[in-house]
């Protein structure tokens, strides 16, 4: 505990420097200029100003005039993330659209909301030439202010699809997007019942993993390989259904969308046809595998009944994480607005942080990465506390009331400064890989082939040893929650367990993530295939690219959350068996902690390598020094890299 004192510390500290930043940005003026809007004279809607020397148009009395109003709202610069458009405060947002500048100067004198600039009086609308630079551009759009925010937004969804254009540059035709869009729009009540189901999914994923642990590996193979199957099925019969489809009575616009509704069809079928072909040959592979996770399901059921808490876990993390993003968004936002106010090219005021604290945002940025990390391992550490305290506890009547809280407890207690470090390794390489992420997109078609490689290479290589630290972290914490020692000796003792049981744990973990994706995969062809079947017989004639797409990303999402509480009991479990079995031999006095059906499943395997002849070698092999058994955990970390590619 002592030990880690600094750490927590310097964690402590460090969250400390992130309030100061938004205090900062909270007493120059930021939070006033984020809620309440300014225009492009530096004058806060809503209130008196003061005057800005040399800026004409500023320290005007805005009391009466509450809204920010864009003269172009949809013109924007991605690349220096604003609006390029003269903004003004106005009294009341358009709420319809105005054509002409007639009935811009209508509305000014019907409802007092002057919408050209200051400079301007209603009367000159329509007969001074500087109305055309002054003025919105025409059409003006029907728009209706943000909630809490005071702006002016066009509620016509053309708008945003030009916003949205701008993002997808691979996009040539803009109606194409305009199709997407209005898809999404047109779907949204079969989008919002299939993200229901992909929950619904979940939830009984969940219940089967509870209660029916040592069918479910059978019932997921079978289930996959008919899903896979049948949904490769259904998509070349529907693609093979709209190329024999009339076409004589559509119009040709609903021509356009089937034809693209066919190469949507066409590429999902091609794409699912490989998918499970890959599928059906790992599956293959694998059979003899399969039956080596029963046992591990088995007791993670049990584990999952005796704590049923731990299935609500994934809700206070992300609960957590939303709060924490949210407070970070927030600060990052009254950042952008604060600073001193400076004319630019254009004469209009822009506000800007002068000297070292211009960089405060690149400490956001590390904040982000360190508190969203320290979060996650907090999760880690809570569920790998209350798993431990399960597995060594022989008599599962004198478990704790609510080994959950008791783990968060010991966490608070005891191990916060761990968490705080292993969180801050991570920081230390994934910071690295975002610079060169951010440097690759914004040199991205300048840079030479060389040098587009190498960058790659680094990010890559960067990502893998994210992905390997991250998983040696969260055995870490598992063998802290064991013994109770620093992060860097739970690190070195679980380094040590994993290479000396590589062999014979290896198959057991990797399988069992394995079949976890598959149920992962299981729930995401459920909802896709049911949003399919959805979107075929509908009347409308809509694009489903995007719909679909949105649908089964929030499936996985969703079943990603789920059963990734599982997959982190089948982890921990599967530290606690190896130390188990290191320690202990079955005989008096070193009787074995785990669960019977462990005991014969460890039992069955060492019968079945006897027979096979197996036997001695593969013990022979398992006490050989450590540096012959490096290759078998680098294979080991390989392959959780490669199943980290598909969860």
């Amino acid at each position: 505990f002592y030990c880690y004192i600094p750490w927590l510390l310097l964690f402590i500290l460090f969250c400390v420097g992130m309030g100061l930043i938004c205090g900062f940005s909270i007493a120059t003026g930021a939070a006033a200029r984020l809620v309440s809007g300014y225009d492009s004279y530096g004058n806060i809607c809503g209130q008196k100003n003061i005057k800005i020397d040399g800026i004409d148009n500023s320290g005007l009395d805005l009391t009466k005039k509450k809204y920010v109003f864009f003269l172009e709202p949809c013109n924007v610069d991605l690349v220096k993330r604003k609006i390029k458009s003269i903004a003004l405060c106005v009294s009341a947002c358009p709420r319809k659209e105005l054509k002409t500048l007639a009935e811009v100067q209508n509305f000014a004198e019907t409802n007092g909301s002057t919408l050209c600039s200051y400079e301007l009086k209603p009367s000159e609308y329509t007969t001074d030439p500087r109305a055309a630079k002054l003025c919105p551009k025409l059409p003006v759009p029907e728009s209706a202010p943000i909630p809490f925010f005071h702006r002016c937004a066009p509620v016509n969804i053309s708008c945003y699809a030009k916003f949205a254009e701008a993002l997808i540059t691979f996009v040539s035709d803009s109606s194409v997007l305009h199709r997407l869009i209005s898809g999404v729009m047109t779907c949204r009540e079969i989008i919002l019942g299939l993200c229901l189901l992909s929950l619904v999914l979940s939830m009984i994923m969940m219940v089967i993993i509870r209660y029916i642990s040592r069918v479910l590996v059978w019932i997921l193979t079978i289930l996959v390989v008919l899903g896979s199957l049948g949904g490769t099925g259904v998509l070349w019969w529907l693609y093979a259904k709209q190329r024999k489809s009339p076409s004589d009575t559509l119009t040709v616009d609903q021509l356009q969308i089937a034809k693209d509704n066919r190469q949507a069809l066409l590429i999902y079928a091609i794409a699912a046809t490989v998918f499970t072909v890959i599928l059906l040959l790992i599956m293959l592979v694998m059979r003899k595998r399969v039956s080596l996770t029963i046992a591990l399901f088995h007791v993670a059921g049990k584990v999952f009944i005796h704590l049923p808490l731990l299935v609500f876990q994934p809700f206070w993390t992300f609960f957590a994480l939303m709060l924490f993003w949210i407070y970070w968004i927030a600060v990052l936002l009254f950042l952008g607005t604060t600073g001193s106010p400076v004319k630019n090219d254009q004469g209009f005021v822009e506000f800007q942080v002068a000297g070292p604290l211009r960089y405060m945002w690149w400490y956001h940025v590390v904040g982000l990465v360190w508190i969203s990390e320290f979060i996650l391992a907090c999760q880690q550490m809570t569920v790998a506390g209350a798993v431990v305290t399960y597995y060594f506890t022989r008599e599962k009547r004198n478990l704790p009331f609510t080994p959950i809280l008791a783990s968060v407890n010991r966490l608070i207690c005891y191990h916060l400064g761990t968490v705080a470090k292993g969180s801050f390794i991570i920081t230390l390489v994934k910071i690295p890989r975002m610079i060169l992420m951010y440097i690759h997109t914004q040199v991205k078609g300048k840079e030479n082939a060389c040098a587009r490689c190498m960058l790659k290479a680094c990010i890559c290589c960067l990502w893998c040893l994210e992905k390997c630290l991250t998983y040696l972290n969260q055995n870490a914490y598992t063998a802290t929650a064991i013994n109770s020692t620093n992060f860097c000796t739970s690190a070195k003792d679980a380094f040590v367990i994993l290479v000396e049981n590589a062999l014979r744990v290896a198959a057991i973990n990797t399988v069992g993530d394995f079949m976890l994706f598959l149920g992962k995969v299981l729930i995401v062809c459920c909802t896709g295939l049911a949003g399919i079947m959805l979107l075929n017989y509908q009347r409308d004639y809509t694009v489903w690219v995007l719909p679909l797409i949105i649908v089964c990303l929030f499936a996985f999402l969703v079943a990603h959350c789920f059963l990734s509480i599982y997959e982190m009991v089948v982890d921990v479990l599967f530290l606690c068996f190896a130390i188990d079995t290191k320690y202990n031999d079955g005989s008096p006095g070193k009787e074995f902690y785990m669960d019977k059906v462990l005991m014969e499943f460890v039992e069955n395997s060492r019968k079945a390598m006897k027979e096979a002849g197996r036997g001695v070698g593969a013990e022979g092999r398992e006490l050989k020094p450590m540096r012959n058994r490096i290759p078998s955990v680098v294979m080991l970390l390989v392959l959780k890299i490669t199943f980290g590619l598909y969860t």
